[in-house]
C-alpha cells in the first residue's frame, strides 16, 4: 500500500528538537533519538498494523575481561553487531548497528551489548524514511531540526483543564499547569514497571513494550510519562555510579 500524503508530510516535517538526545563519544557531542522515540513515531505516522522490525542478523565480535569502575573490578566487555529489516506500508529498509555491554557479570553484558546493537540497527534503518526518525541530525546545519512552535502537531486532542494535581512519588506537584482528561489506564501499573527495571536496558525494554499503547495518550499524559521514565533512568545510573566507585 503507497504511502499517503499525510503520511508523506508527516515524514517531510522537520524533526521536534525537545525529542533530540545527545551524548559525549571520544570527546565529540553527538545527537540521536531514543529507539523508544522512533518506535513511538513510526506507530504514528505508519500505523500500529501497517510496518513490521525483525533482527535479521546478530552476532557476537568481542568478548574480553576488562577492568571496571575506579576500583577496577573484574569484569566483562561485550561488542555485537545486528542487522535489522523495517518494513512500512509495503517499503522496505535495513540497517546495521553496532552495541556494546560492560558488567561483572558477563550474561549481563551479552544482554545489554544485543539490546543496544538491535536498538542501533533499528533506527539507522528507520532514519531512513525521514526527518522525525533522525535523518535531520546527519545535516550539520541541522536546518530540519526545529523547536516545536515550527514542528506541525500530527493530531489535535480535545483537553480539558485538570480538577487533581499529578505528582511525583514524594507528593511534589509534577504538572501544576497540566491539563489532562481522566488518568489513562494502567498509568500505575506502567509507572511499577518503571521502578521494577535494575538497568537502563530493561527500562529501555519497557519503553519498547508499552510505546504502542502510550502514543495513543493525550500528550499531557506522555509527557507526564517521560518525566517518570527519565527520573527512573536517571537513579538507575546514579546507582550504577556509586557501585562502580
Amino acid at each position: 500500500m503507497p504511502l499517503s500524503n499525510e503520511q508523506i508530510k508527516a515524514l517531510s516535517a522537520k524533526l521536534d528538537v525537545s525529542h533530540v538526545k545527545s551524548r559525549n563519544q571520544s570527546g565529540r557531542s553527538l545527537s540521536y533519538i531514543e529507539g523508544w522515540h522512533a518506535i513511538a513515531e513510526a506507530n504514528r505516522i505508519f500505523g500500529f498494523d501497517a510496518w513490521t522490525r525483525e533482527t535479521i542478523d546478530v552476532r557476537c565480535v568481542n568478548e574480553s575481561k576488562r577492568k571496571i569502575g575506579q576500583t577496577q573490578r573484574d569484569g566483562w566487555g561485550v561488542s555485537y553487531i545486528a542487522r535489522v529489516k523495517i518494513v512500512a506500508c509495503g517499503i522496505v529498509r535495513e540497517g546495521t548497528g553496532a552495541g556494546h555491554g560492560i558488567d561483572v557479570d558477563l550474561g549481563i553484558a551479552h544482554e545489554s551489548a544485543i539490546k543496544e546493537a538491535e536498538t542501533d540497527a533499528m533506527k539507522r534503518a528507520m532514519m531512513t524514511f525521514g526527518n522525525p526518525f533522525g535523518l535531520a541530525l546527519y545535516d550539520k546545519d541541522k536546518a530540519n531540526v526545529g523547536t516545536p512552535d515550527e514542528v506541525e502537531t500530527p493530531a489535535k486532542i480535545d483537553l480539558i483543564p485538570i480538577t487533581t494535581e499529578i505528582f511525583t512519588g514524594n507528593g511534589t506537584p509534577k504538572a501544576a499547569n497540566a491539563i489532562k482528561k481522566d488518568e489513562p489506564e494502567r498509568w500505575g501499573e506502567i509507572i511499577e514497571s518503571f521502578q521494577a527495571a535494575k538497568t537502563v536496558d530493561d527500562l529501555r525494554f519497557v519503553g519498547e513494550q508499552i510505546n504502542q499503547e502510550v502514543s495513543a495518550w493525550p500528550p499531557i499524559w506522555r509527557a507526564c510519562l517521560e518525566d517518570e521514565y527519565k527520573e527512573r533512568r536517571d537513579q538507575i545510573e546514579q546507582s550504577k555510579m556509586r557501585g562502580a566507585a
